[in-house]
């Protein structure tokens, strides 16, 4: 059994590279257009088998080339992929990332079917034989749903809902969740901090903070680190020093570092070193997914007391 199930998003990414974003009816010139698989689960679950946590992973995809190709890429590295649903009748979601040359991420998606997949369609007995079930943006029920079996069977719980914190209803999972991780611009939505002009917006930020009064946060600052917020108490690391390539899946990077310690029974502060160790290194390389492992961190957090 795997010691970590993800559950969210599996895609297929195209990623175009250009010199420069342009202004409205203006032109950029594209340098590179790549495809590959994406999305968030796939992405922590892919991390986590870099740095030798067995991970399986919970989504669903178009029974098409896009989502054969994402499923073969992941199985390929090692992740147990028994668990994504494939749908006959529906595309594969694709994201048209757009990266400029200062590494700066814009996403265009086209819908499709990764939010098609149940709680129901991961089985009891591997949810209660692992050890960590991580989620990502999917359907609130179903996110609810998976966060409140965990718990039940005593499988902690983390959380990455993403951008639309603020307004998806995610409120009812956040009671069974262990760990949140956020952003800054998430963090500002999730608390309220940034909706005094929008009073809906507001009262979303509002609720879904109570609703994480019981958790522990998880912040991503970007370049200037991460922290966690456990009660009164706070842990921070200031981060690492990278020229930015592409800061696509760097979230996602951090999140497969800081289980992935914390598995091991590292403190916060250790965890945060390889959380951002892990999210500087896809930082600095292009694509959403950069080969992680145990010998590269180190390299790069030389030896930071666990």
């Amino acid at each position: 059994m795997s010691r970590v199930i993800c559950a969210g998003h599996v895609n297929w990414d195209v990623t175009l590279r250009v010199d420069a974003l342009p202004d409205p009816d203006g032109e950029a010139t594209v340098e590179s257009r790549v495809g590959a698989g994406g999305g968030s689960a796939a992405n922590v679950a892919s991390g986590l088998v870099g740095l030798g946590v067995s991970s399986s992973l919970l989504g669903s995809v178009g029974d098409d080339e896009h989502g054969h190709a994402a499923v073969a890429e992941l199985a390929s590295k090692g992740v147990d992929c028994r668990y994504v649903v494939n749908v006959e009748h529906g595309p594969t979601t694709v994201k048209y990332v757009v990266v400029d040359a200062a590494g700066e991420v814009f996403v265009l998606g086209s819908p499709g079917v990764n939010e098609v997949f149940e709680a129901a369609d991961l089985p009891e007995e591997p949810l209660a034989a692992a050890d960590h079930l991580h989620l990502t943006s999917q359907a609130p029920a179903t996110a609810a749903a998976l966060a409140r079996r965990a718990d039940a069977v005593g499988t902690t719980v983390s959380f990455d809902p993403g951008r639309r914190i603020g307004d998806r209803g995610y409120t009812d999972a956040l009671p069974a969740v262990d760990y949140v991780f956020l952003n800054d611009r998430e963090a500002a939505a999730a608390l309220g901090e940034a909706s005094a002009n929008d009073s809906d917006a507001a009262t979303n930020g509002s609720a879904v903070a109570t609703a994480l009064e019981r958790t522990t946060l998880v912040l991503k600052h970007g370049p200037k680190g991460a922290e966690v917020r456990d009660g009164d108490e706070r842990h921070v690391h200031p981060g690492y020093p990278i020229d930015a390539v592409d800061t696509t899946g760097a979230g996602d990077a951090f999140a497969s570092g800081f289980i992935a310690a914390r598995l091991d029974g590292a403190s916060y502060e250790r965890a945060l070193a390889v959380a951002n160790a892990c999210g500087a290194l896809t930082a600095a390389e292009p694509g959403a997914r950069t080969q992680l492992s145990w010998d590269r961190l180190d390299d790069l957090t030389d030896g930071e007391n666990t």
